[in-house]
């Protein structure tokens, strides 16, 4: 028998406390009503008590991510809650609540002293806790307080068993229905309460149970969840259903005393069978992304890092995310990238898609899952990531830099094979390169040489420039960056002028190789990556930083980042590349038939990544294929894997779609010969161009 002391203890305590809780409320609190007649008199300094903003602001909600076609791509959130208004809770599932937690709910003011009285009397009676004294109003105090508590000296103030607190949420109580109607606190009250298995609020609740909208619920359903409250854990329906069922028709037997419905109501309700349709969780970040993990795992560092929004705001804010996201290209780009490397090969495929002339994002795929941690997962994001280089597809930025110089189309170099290097060096030597297959020609044009993906060609380009400060600053103009830990930096590419960077040496970023494409597509005008386009709080108005602007500023664009004739010429060029018939060209596994695509393929040296980055006027995308834990062999150029999976993702997207032309090249970049051409530097390199570079001399 004494093993029961401890709790007995407890419920002595609570009674104890029980008692002189009672006659605080009618001494300190309660004798601002007069006598007898259950009046409050209003605006009594000694009752009312200024609301805190957790009770006069509205219930915290789920954040939610919306794709850029309205569809869900995840939520945020701490709780699970959506919080709907009175119109969208069953009249049934109020009238259940108040009967089982509350029935003099609509008599009183927030204090109900007569319910404090019997309360008391039955538990004393009964010697333990059998019954509370708390009206619906101050349950609503106190779970809105423990909620919202931030510290855990807040989660302490909320919960602890004192009289201080007790005559707190009585104040707090008095003046929220001074506030409030009495269908609005019952409406808040079924939008905060618990009601188990992760479920905060009455919408949370109808769809975790019975799969269906709080406004929809049917009187045995509003029953069992009006019992939950109390005893959320012990009266769970999912784990124990002989008590779920039996609290339900306690209710039910409540409403059925209090005349609320009628005998047969009650008949049928009591024997109706509880009925468990189970919803599942709505997705909760980015783990558990319906559609684009990776992408919005980018976005919520976005957010938070660039618009500086703090995960609580997000988990609690009842945010509204409007993002760029496509999912039909989402989803192409996910069934390509599998179909060519199956999910959790060693070899990561990534396909990031992005919208000339906005910059917005479309589309981040990878052959993993996002977050998890199986051996097929991954939770850096491999898009943005600069891992590996990315081959000849650093030779557009050579060429946009000899068409800005004046150079045309047509310009003409004749080179040996191997070319060595008037200017740059490796190391102490001279610096070296090969052509490979079809572009073994001695003799070619820039047009040739690009689509055909001479590195002779264009390591003597470099030469006839003069300087890597041309094709670095137009990459960079373009929209490439070269800032991340693992890159050199582009001012260390010009000092040092490492003649490898029209090769493609340097470790690149998915995202920035579609951005930088997306330059060419957009004819030359370059915009930031974006991954969304409005932020709206829980009241539907854009979210604004201090001084009232809003967070999300739109499209951040630049015209004439690079020359307009420039871009639609290497448009042009570049459609040889990928449309067949041309001799030579590297790029034909992405073309679609019927559609104008413009494209340049890259491997790395040493075949450690292969790469494809090409557009349309509508879209640009790029992919790369590499192991991002070690260096490894791909086993495959550029030309094959990487343009093939350019192609399985955007034909879904293409076909159908009439075709979008380019704009003519300019007729002198394009040109049959070009005119006043500077002469080629000197051959004697100076002090910087002997600095080393780093080697590679492979790139198609």
């Amino acid at each position: 028998m004494w093993a029961e002391g401890p709790s007995r203890s407890a419920v002595v305590v609570r009674l104890v406390l029980a008692v002189v809780v009672a006659g605080a409320l009618l001494a300190g609190v309660l004798l601002p009503w007069l006598a007898g007649t259950g009046l409050l008199v209003r605006n009594s300094a000694t009752v009312r008590e200024a609301l805190p903003p957790a009770l006069d602001t509205r219930v915290p909600d789920n954040t939610r991510v919306l794709a850029a076609d309205g569809s869900l791509i995840t939520e945020f959130y701490a709780h699970n809650r959506t919080p709907v208004t009175s119109a969208g809770i069953a009249a049934v599932m109020k009238q259940a609540q108040v009967d089982i937690e509350d029935s003099r709910f609509y008599e009183h003011h927030g204090l109900d002293v007569q319910g404090t009285l019997r309360a008391l009397a039955r538990n004393v009676a009964a010697g333990s806790v059998q019954q509370g004294g708390s009206t619906l109003t101050q349950q609503l105090v106190k779970q809105t307080l423990l909620q919202t508590a931030q510290t855990p000296e807040e989660r302490q103030a909320a919960t602890e068993e004192s009289v201080g607190r007790k005559l707190r949420e009585a104040r707090l109580a008095l003046a929220l229905e001074e506030s409030y109607s009495k269908d609005e606190i019952v409406t808040r009250y079924l939008n905060t309460v618990y009601f188990g298995e992760g479920a905060y609020g009455i919408q949370a609740a109808a769809q975790r149970y019975f799969s269906v909208n709080a406004a929809d619920l049917s009187l045995p359903q509003a029953a069992m969840l009006a019992g939950l409250v109390q005893s959320p854990t012990n009266d769970d329906p999912l784990t124990n259903p002989q008590y779920a069922r039996a609290r339900r028709n306690e209710v039910l037997t409540r409403m059925h005393d209090l005349g609320h419905i009628s005998d047969q109501q009650l008949a049928e309700a009591t024997a109706t069978p509880i009925g468990i349709i189970e919803g599942p969780a709505p997705p909760n970040g980015c783990v558990d992304a319906v559609v684009g993990g990776f992408f919005c795992a980018y976005l919520q560092h976005y957010l938070t890092d660039t618009l500086h929004i703090g995960q609580d705001l997000l988990d609690t804010g009842g945010l509204t995310i409007q993002t760029t996201l496509h999912p039909d290209m989402q989803a192409a780009g996910d069934q390509a990238v599998l179909h060519t490397l199956p999910l959790g090969d060693p070899l990561a495929g990534l396909y990031t898609a992005v919208e000339p002339g906005t910059g917005h994002i479309l589309a981040m795929s990878v052959n993993r899952r996002y977050g998890c941690d199986q051996p097929d997962c991954e939770s850096v994001v491999l898009n943005t990531a600069a891992g590996q280089g990315s081959g000849s597809t650093y030779k557009v930025f050579t060429a946009a830099a000899a068409l800005e110089r004046g150079y045309s189309a047509d310009y003409k170099i004749t080179t040996s094979n191997p070319y060595v290097s008037k200017v740059y060096k490796q190391g102490h030597g001279p610096y070296v390169v090969k052509a490979f297959a079809a572009a073994d020609k001695p003799t070619l044009t820039l047009e040739q040489a690009l689509y055909m993906s001479s590195n002779t060609y264009f390591v003597a380009m470099e030469d006839r420039l003069g300087s890597v400060a041309g094709p670095v600053r137009i990459a960079e103009r373009m929209g490439m960056h070269f800032d991340r830990p693992n890159q050199v930096p582009a001012d260390t590419i010009i000092a040092h002028e490492y003649g490898s960077f029209t090769l493609g040496a340097e470790a690149t970023s998915p995202l920035d190789l579609a951005s930088a494409y997306s330059t060419l597509a957009a004819v030359g005008t370059r915009c930031d990556p974006i991954p969304v386009t409005q932020l709206l709080d829980a009241e539907g108005q854009p979210l604004t930083d201090s001084a009232g602007r809003p967070l999300v500023p739109g499209d951040s664009c630049q015209a004439n980042a690079i020359p307009p004739a420039v871009a639609t010429t290497l448009a042009q060029i570049m459609r040889k590349d990928v449309e067949p018939t041309y001799p030579g060209q590297t790029g034909t596994a992405a073309d679609v038939p019927g559609h104008e695509i413009a494209g340049k393929t890259g491997t790395a040296q040493d075949n450690y990544s292969v790469a494809f980055a090409g557009y349309t006027p509508r879209y640009s995308a790029s992919v790369m294929i590499y192991n991002p834990k070690r260096s490894q062999d791909v086993g495959a150029g550029g030309s094959s894997r990487a343009a093939q999976i350019w192609h399985d993702a955007m034909a879904p997207i293409l076909t159908g779609q009439p075709n979008t032309p380019f704009p003519p090249a300019d007729p002198v970049l394009a040109g049959r010969a070009a005119l006043n051409m500077p002469p080629p530097p000197t051959a004697t390199p100076t002090p910087l161009q002997n600095a080393t570079a780093p080697i590679s001399n492979r790139s198609r």
